[in-house]
């Protein structure tokens, strides 16, 4: 029997980007998420992050952690490492 009190939390490292879409008929400008990527290092996700914010159809790129509790499966808040270009306010996570 293993103690949950023992499990370590897991850390993911993710780089998300983000397009503009076009809302509504009044044309207002808005973000989604285009494409997350998980990685093994805080680094490699910054600099997916970096190289994806270059890109012509990158709108902007976060890269960021987060803690997973495994026995619970809950996630903490993100903790940005990098925020590249047009990207969500933070408050909306």
């Amino acid at each position: 029997m293993t103690d949950p009190e023992s499990s370590p939390e897991k850390i993911h490292y993710i780089c998300q980007t983000y397009v503009e879409t076009t809302a509504g008929r009044n044309g207002q400008i808005g973000l989604k998420i285009a494409k997350q990527f998980e990685y093994s290092s805080a680094s490699e996700a910054q600099n997916r992050a970096e190289r994806e914010a270059l890109s012509k159809d990158c709108a902007g790129a976060d890269a960021y952690m987060v803690t997973e509790d495994p026995t619970s499966g809950e996630v903490g808040d993100p903790s940005f490492l990098v925020r590249l270009g047009n990207v969500p306010e933070i408050d909306g996570y």
